[in-house]
């Protein structure tokens, strides 16, 4: 085998292989395909080995066969170890330096292998990633190794069977490289082992018992076995918002106040690479960089600091180069249609131009009278034959479209010069094959822009382009309406014999228009007048020294630049011969241009030095090739500097075949000044004549600086040869006004010439920027009365006078004041050996504009058969060679599936329409590496916490600054001169026993179900029966004693009211508690019973079915069942009274505790008297104007907070109705709550944001629907939301603005707040001004200040006032450190006073330092007699223009944040819901997104509603907004399935269980990206 050689296999099946792989390469045939074919093909050539498996020949075949000429790296291997000693010199040759591979690889050796922590990926993704069948791209390439690692991939290709036969195979490779989080793959937990492991950690998280719930989507049992952290179930399919109501699983608490820092699991995975993560940043790369700008409120300043060892010019001013004068050649014709005229009637039968097929034979030869007589055919049909009703459709100027494929030139030929002969103006454009082509929309605008109404195509194309169902061809995105002509012969008229178009000399007319796109991606079309194309064509002949009847080989695109130029232009004026190369062929044979050149004995060969890369490749098949007949090989990259190691490889070769090394003519050129420079031909001195060796970090400061002793990072450059005759150059500065630059500084090339381009069609200010520019000497003095074309090439004048380029403006990245060339990058990333890892000449490299400077993006495609593991080891690498050599860090390096970056119509990647996908998360990479932290050095500085203001000062500040104290207050409640006959009543015992013998009748209650039915009812007389029932069965069966506390475990009914007023009767305490959910009890019945434990209950009254759910199987296995204290079912009490219905002494005694979890997971339980409660119910009567006569809709949870004081307390205390839509309810019947708004025509009525986002996401394609059912919200006045949080201001608006239709009041909608210290702070209310909204900027909260700005501005808050102040209630805005004080305007703690605090935690530890600390605080000056409690909350008050109901102006108070949630960061405070919202806005399928630090690291975590491919695009969008937004390097991103950021009843986010769950591994994510 190892003897096997190409030449040994016959012609035919080597014809066979290159067509097999040209179908590959165009993605006609899958990799399977494609393996299947070849090793049918080879089957009978190949010796059986025993035991060989077939896919190893993978490794064994012959190059050629192994990879399609456009791999840019070594095809050609002939036996594995040929293939092991030329391994290392297999880059891509366009960016090939032997110098600079071995610098990349001596500082790659500078660097220890660090470890990085790898991105985890669910298996799912990691299948999809990398083991797919890819189709590689058409530059795939293959090496050694590919056969190793492809027989891995075979497996999987069977959809079916994919995931069973690779199960062992992956969880090997899972487990080795730790690319899956543990929680995703079942079979890594079955062992002893981990469970033993994750009964340690739980040891750490205060949770013995808990255990996970069942994964319901993958059946997996075995999760049930192992422990871990309560969250969210994973229960999927659940509606958002109820996933916890109906799961109940969201309240679960940590622990009874205990700090979160302490549920920290230490031996997770994830703490590991967080560690890891950790000590990558902690080890300094380099001096940090100075600040780079303060972010000051009134404006950014921006403080560039200047290296001051940076390289400055420090030569003299450059001169302008003049070319050689242009020879005047006598019978040069006076335009290029008399030439074309000319040789069609003296010379005929010459060949004009010759079009090969995709096998190399010619296909047809055009002769110059051929030529001259289809033009005139074609010239006289366009202007008479495609006219309607005497209207010609063309007149002469108009702009035509060319839409030619790259295989056919001759027809393009004749449409070029029909379209000059009728005076038309041609637009040489791509043929766009779909309606999405990359580009292709760009296109379509240039055309609009210049008027194209007709498109010329020939017969061949206008078969292939997609057609509606009439047979027309499809409109394409973003193009003007064309009429499509076909122009092959058939079509044409002969002109009569009288008609003869006008050839006129050259004038300034446009001759045609050359697209060119720039680098946003836009297309712009460069006029290029009748002179300047005839000067072109006599500069190029001259400097080329062309002659009659030479033949020219052309490889390039004949559609624009040097292959138009050379190949349809200076030829036809010559009268040579062009045999044109298709790139079709030279996908299949890569040295056809070489063998042409021989058949043909060619002259003149226009090539770009890939294409001797390739021939270099595939040569030595080729023994009898000969390239004497070559005087000159012009290499065309135009502004490629890496060219020179083609060319000099390409002599080194060739020199024995008879190429002669001066015919090496690079030139420079671009769309806008045509060709700058070329190396003459036969110039003494040859390819080497000029050649420098330049300092990297010197070109990124824009000086030349000759090779340094720091051999690392240097670019090797040739000259690009001399000016072109009578042509004027100089090199001016990249920016502003154009000076000329020093003799050793790095400039924009500027040219004065005829034969440049003109304008960019319909610009004039840009075109008068490029095309008019007058350089200046330092002293402002123009240098020539000309003006001068800006090429867009970057370089310097040599001192032979030769011109050097060193890229193009466009791919420049300014990077902190630095120039780096994307092309540079792309060849320092190739030098980093990528062969197995991704595919060679597919790597793109552009820059994305995030917080005020340029960030380097590299885009790669991988190969399907590198494993994780080695391309994350690849992409590390390249990081640390780009930082090396360059100096620079790379933002963002995403490597993306083969096939799948967008390409060119030659192949190449388009690299603005990979920015746009990149920039709009469109990329669907397969792996990412994000590194903020080494890039980006600009951020503001950190604020220095200020020493503390003494009070006197601060009242003086406040009195001097005209600020008032921020302390505000509702109506006084002793003012109201109500009949409020509850108010003799200090118990609410009391009062229900008065309204049971005042009106017995009278309704208090209405329980609904999921159909709107009313299920259970209660009046005043039958909740007082029924309250007694429940006391006579708590002293009877119970046996408790006065005081005792009782836990009501109830759905939410009737029956939680019933027993908490038993127990009122009975003397005992009420605990209303969640009932633990069915399907879930592994997770809420700890928290049941954590509840029942801490309050202390001695007893617990319940309904028969959860009474069965406590004893059932599941609950043993959850909790100690044995341990629960008495437990009476209430469904059938006997009919008894108590001996007496008990009253309490005084009101100051406890009346009931209050428990709920708060956001950041702790557990706390308030306690409410007697007092406080009839105070807070007296306050929302009044607030709400609440009588007997009113009926308010409440869909709350009824278990804490104001929830459960509107459910069981208000009613009986102010005698209105209260409809009770239970929220678990809505999930069969979404519109159950708003319908029974309507029916009951309910004024006031009361929901959480949970019912509020399903009803906005649930019924917004059903409000037609509801209108036709009769559904009338016009008699709401006011719709609250009960919230402990920031006003959700977008969900309200999205409520209001969707029912709006159904007659819902846009301002009925307002919020309420509350707190654990006082759960009924703000309401809105009947009454009183409508809620305002203020906009604040966002970067002065961060410092604690609040400063009011317009809407709209940048970095502007909306917030919306969280209810009016309830009556008795006064609230002050202090600072949280220094308990004094604040001025209006101030961000600061909220603390409040009023009658209806609570009096205190009730806990089981001794808390007494933090209980006065939250409800018995004073302020530090000013007022320091009153009591206030600390609601933790942090917020405002604001004076508005608005009057209340007293008259007086009104105070409103914004809720910005809880103080726990809050983040310190950088010294500055940041509210997670910010960012959060930021996240949300950054791309379409986040479904969800919380925030949360670890060790001052920021923890994004997003769900993402959409397929898995699209997980990785997130990572750079998350990170970009954040950075953009808020100033923060992101960390980690989390990205998950929608569903598992936990959200409790209130529908606020869990931060702190979702903290916990991922440091413990089992969120199950889809990817996690550690931010290197």
């Amino acid at each position: 085998m190892a003897g096997m050689d190409t030449p040994s296999l016959p012609r035919d099946v080597k014809v066979k292989l290159a067509e097999l792989e040209l179908e590959l390469s165009e993605g006609d045939i899958t990799q399977k395909g494609y393996e299947k074919k070849k090793a049918k093909l080879l089957a009978p050539y190949i010796p059986q080995t025993v035991g060989v498996d077939p896919f190893q020949l993978e490794s064994r075949l012959p190059g050629p066969l192994q990879s399609s000429p456009f791999s840019s790296s070594v095809p050609y291997v002939a036996a594995s170890r040929q293939s092991k000693s030329r391994a290392s010199n297999s880059r891509d040759e366009r960016y090939r330096s032997d110098l600079h591979t071995e610098a990349v690889q001596a500082a790659l050796a500078k660097y220890k292998e660090r470890k990085m922590p790898m991105p985890s990926k669910r298996r799912s993704v990691l299948v999809h990633s990398s083991l797919d069948a890819y189709t590689p791209p058409d530059t795939s390439s293959a090496s050694e190794d590919e056969g190793s690692l492809r027989r891995q991939g075979r497996i999987t290709s069977t959809p079916k069977q994919g995931h069973l036969n690779v199960e062992h195979w992956l969880n090997k490779v899972i487990q080795s490289s730790s690319t899956s989080s543990s929680a995703s793959s079942t079979s890594s937990h079955v062992g002893g082992k981990p469970t033993a492991s994750l009964a340690d950690l739980m040891a750490h998280t205060h949770l013995d018992n808990h255990s996970a719930p069942p994964d319901v989507t993958t059946g997996a049992s075995e999760r049930i076995t192992h422990f871990e952290r309560p969250q969210v179930s994973s229960v999927r399919g659940v509606p958002r918002g109820f996933n916890n109501s109906s799961m109940d699983t969201a309240d679960v608490p940590i622990s009874l106040l205990e700090k979160e820092s302490q549920g920290v699991p230490v031996n997770s995975r994830v703490s590991s690479k967080i560690q890891q993560l950790l000590n990558t940043l902690k080890r300094p790369k380099r001096p940090p960089l100075k600040e780079f700008f303060v972010d000051d409120f009134e404006e950014q300043l921006e403080v560039p600091q200047v290296d001051p060892n940076q390289p400055k010019p420090e030569g003299l001013q450059t001169t302008p180069l003049q070319g050689e004068p242009l020879g005047v050649v006598t019978n040069w014709p006076p335009s290029l249609l008399a030439a074309v005229q000319r040789w069609g009637a003296t010379q005929p039968k010459a060949s004009c131009l010759t079009s090969l097929d995709t096998t190399g034979k010619p296909v047809y030869t055009l002769t110059y009278g051929k030529l001259w007589t289809r033009s005139l055919k074609l010239a006289y049909t366009l202007l008479n034959k495609l006219s309607s009703k005497n209207d010609p459709q063309l007149r002469p100027g108009d702009r035509v479209a060319l839409v030619y494929p790259n295989n056919d030139p001759v027809a393009f030929i004749v449409a070029f010069y029909g379209c000059l002969l009728a005076e038309l103006v041609p637009v040489p454009i791509e043929v766009p094959l779909t309606r999405k082509d990359a580009g292709s929309q760009q296109i379509g605008f240039l055309l609009g822009s210049c008027g194209v109404s007709v498109a010329l195509t020939c017969d061949a194309c206008h078969k292939g382009l997609p057609k509606s169902q009439a047979g027309d061809v499809v409109q394409f995105k973003g193009w003007p309406r064309l009429g499509w002509f076909v122009t092959d012969v058939k079509n044409l008229s002969k002109p009569p014999k009288d008609w003869h178009p006008v050839i006129r000399d050259a004038s300034n007319n446009i001759a045609y228009i050359e697209y060119k796109t720039s680098k946003e991606g836009s297309s712009m079309g460069i006029t290029v007048s009748q002179t300047a194309m005839l000067a072109h064509c006599h500069v190029l002949s001259q400097s080329c020294r062309y002659s009659e009847g030479d033949i020219l080989t052309n490889v390039l695109d004949f559609k624009r630049n040097a292959g138009l130029w050379h190949g349809i232009l200076t030829s036809v004026m010559n009268r040579m011969h062009v045999i044109n190369i298709p790139y079709a062929l030279m996908k299949v044979n890569p040295l056809s241009w070489i063998q042409k050149v021989c058949a043909y004995k060619a002259h003149i060969a226009v090539v770009k030095s890939r294409d001797m890369h390739w021939a270099l490749l595939a040569q030595r098949d080729q023994r009898d090739v000969s390239l004497s007949s070559l005087q000159m090989l012009i290499v065309a990259d135009g502004a490629n500097p890496w060219s020179i190691s083609s060319c000099d490889a390409f002599v080194n070769v060739f020199q024995s075949r008879g190429l002669r090394p001066e015919v090496i003519c690079p030139c420079a050129s671009s769309s806008e000044g045509l060709t700058v420079a070329i190396r003459r031909p036969g110039d003494l001195g040859g390819p080497f004549s000029g050649k420098m060796v330049l300092s990297m970090n010197g070109l990124s400061y824009g000086v030349i600086r000759m090779d340094t002793e720091e051999k690392l990072s240097v670019l090797t450059v040739q000259d690009v040869g001399a000016v072109m005759p009578g042509a004027l150059v100089c090199i001016v500065k990249f920016e502003g006004t154009p000076y000329l630059c020093k003799t050793d500084e790095i400039g924009e090339i500027c040219v004065s010439s005829r034969a440049s381009g003109t304008s960019y069609y319909g610009l004039p200010g840009m075109t008068k920027t490029v095309f008019e520019a007058v350089p200046v000497t330092a002293g402002g003095v123009p240098v020539s009365e000309h003006v001068f074309t800006r090429t867009n090439l970057l370089g310097f004048l040599g001192s032979g006078n030769q011109v050097f380029v060193v890229g193009k403006m466009d791919g420049l990245m300014v990077v902190s004041g630095r120039r780096h060339n994307a092309d540079d990058v792309v060849a320092t990333a190739l030098a980093v050996e990528p062969m197995k890892f991704v595919y060679r000449g597919r790597i793109a490299v552009f820059s994305v504009n995030v917080l005020h400077d340029e960030r380097i993006v590299l885009v790669a495609e991988q190969r399907p058969d590198a494993s994780e593991e080695d391309s994350f080891q690849w992409m590390s690498r390249v990081l640390q060679a780009i930082d090396s050599i360059h100096q620079v860090g790379v933002y963002c390096l995403a490597l993306v599936p083969a096939n799948t970056l967008p390409k060119t119509p030659l192949g190449g990647i388009h690299l603005s329409e990979t920015k746009q996908r990149f920039l709009e998360g469109m990329l669907h990479p397969c792996n990412v590496l994000m590194c903020p932290h080494t890039c980006v050095t600009n951020l503001p500085k950190p604020r220095q916490k200020q020493p503390e203001v003494g009070p006197a000062s601060m009242i003086v500040g406040n009195l001097v600054a005209g600020k008032r104290i921020a302390q505000a207050s509702g109506r006084d409640v002793t003012q109201f001169e109500d009949n409020d006959q509850a108010r003799k009543f200090l118990f609410l015992a009391d009062v229900l026993h008065w309204r049971a013998q005042t009106t017995p009748d009278h309704p208090l209650f209405l329980l609904l179900n999921a159909k709107g039915t009313v299920v259970n009812t209660a009046t005043c007389i039958q909740l007082h029966k029924r309250a007694e029932r429940v006391a006579a069965a708590l002293l009877e069966k119970g046996r408790l004693n006065t005081g005792d506390h009782v836990a009501l475990v109830y759905p939410p009914g009737i029956d939680l009211i019933i027993t908490f007023y038993g127990c009122l009767y009975a003397g005992c305490v009420p605990v209303a508690v969640r009932p633990p959910h069915p399907q879930n009890l592994a997770t809420t019945l700890p928290t049941v019973k954590m509840i029942v434990e801490v309050s202390k209950s001695v007893c617990i009254l319940t309904t028969q079915a959860i009474l069965k759910l406590f004893r059932s199987k599941e609950a043993a296995a959850a909790v100690d069942v044995k341990t629960w204290p008495t437990v009476i079912d209430t469904d059938d009490l006997p009919r008894k009274k108590p001996p007496q219905i008990y009253k309490a002494p005084t009101p100051e005694m406890l009346a009931y505790l209050d428990f709920s979890v708060s956001t950041t997971g702790i557990l706390a339980g308030v306690k409410m008297s007697h007092e406080a409660t009839s105070a807070m119910c007296r306050s929302i009567k009044l607030q709400c104007e609440l009588y007997p006569s009113r009926q308010i809709a409440v869909c709350l949870d009824p278990y804490c907070g104001l929830g459960f004081a509107l459910w069981c307390l208000c009613s009986v205390y102010s005698g209105h109705q209260s409809i009770l839509v239970p929220p678990l309810e809505l999930e069969s019947n979404v519109s159950l709550w708003l319908s029974a708004v309507s029916q009951y025509k309910v004024r006031v009525t009361f929901c959480s944001y949970s019912v509020m986002e399903m009803c906005t996401k649930g019924l917004g394609p059903q409000t037609d629907s509801l209108k036709a059912k009769g559904v009338n919200l016009s008699c709401v006045r006011t719709c609250m939301v009960v919230a402990e949080e920031r006003p959700r201001i977008a969900l309200t608006q999205s409520f209001s603005k969707l029912f709006k239709d159904l007659g819902l009041s846009l301002r009925a909608v307002s919020t309420t707040f509350g707190c654990r210290v006082n759960v009924a702070i703000c309401l809105q209310g009947t009454s009183g001004p409508d809620p305002t909204t203020v906009f604040v900027d966002m970067r002065a909260l961060r410092h604690d200040r609040v400063r009011l700005v317009e809407r709209g501005s940048p970095h502007s808050l909306p917030l919306m006032e969280s209810g009016k102040i309830l009556p008795g209630v006064k609230v002050i805005i202090t600072n949280p450190e220094t308990k004094g004080p604040l001025g209006d305007s101030h961000l600061g703690e909220i603390w409040v006073s009023s009658p209806h605090n609570a009096t205190g935690y009730y806990t089981v530890h001794g808390e007494e330092s933090l209980h006065a600390d939250h409800f018995n605080a004073k302020l530090s000056f000013g007022d320091t007699q009153t009591l206030w409690a600390r609601t933790g909350y942090l917020g405002f008050l604001r004076r508005t223009e608005l009057t209340d109901a007293t008259g007086e102006r009104h105070d409103a108070l914004y809720v910005v944040g809880s103080l726990d949630e809050t983040l310190e960061l950088r010294g500055m405070r940041y509210h997670p819901i910010d960012i959060e919202t930021s996240v949300l806005r950054s791309h379409k399928s986040i479904a969800e997104c919380a925030v949360f630090t670890w060790t001052n690291l920021l923890v994004v975590v997003v769900e993402l509603d959409g397929s898995e491919q699209e997980a990785l695009d997130l990572v750079a969008l998350v990170t970009n907004v954040v950075l953009e937004e808020h100033y923060l390097i992101v960390g980690v991103v989390v990205v998950v399935d929608p569903g598992v950021i936990p959200i409790n009843s209130r529908g606020e986010k869990q931060r702190m269980h979702l903290r916990d769950g991922f440091l413990a591994d089992q969120l199950d994510p889809i990817y996690v990206a550690y931010n290197m």
